[in-house]
């Protein structure tokens, strides 16, 4: 079984804005990942989320209950299951990478 927990090395850094269902960027919706080093908590305020780590082909339905955790470098994405209000904060051990995500799209409005 997989371990979903950060580990203890690890301090948040960064927070997006709260979310919901019709605010949420197109580009979360869509596969994308961390940087080498960055580790993600996507947190439920209400409602829930599927959160899909496409590389893996593993689901997971989110709630306030029940956070997603993404590894570095980990390509993932999360559908809305109706109604939703959520955050992702971003950790890392050392200093972070200027743009905490890479890959197809600037989902959190970095430079």
């Amino acid at each position: 079984m997989r371990d979903d927990r950060l580990p203890n090395n690890v301090t948040e850094y960064k927070r997006t804005a709260e979310f919901d269902e019709t605010s949420m960027p197109d580009g979360l919706r869509r596969a994308h990942s961390t940087k080498p080093g960055v580790w993600a908590l996507i947190h439920v305020v209400q409602g829930k989320l599927l959160y899909r780590r496409t590389a893996a082909r593993e689901e997971q339905i989110l709630t306030p209950e029940q956070p997603g955790l993404v590894r570095p470098e980990e390509e993932h994405m999360v559908v809305p299951q109706g109604p939703v209000r959520f955050y992702v904060a971003f950790h890392a051990a050392q200093s972070p990478p200027h743009n905490p995500h890479q890959g197809r799209t600037n989902i959190v409005g970095d430079d």
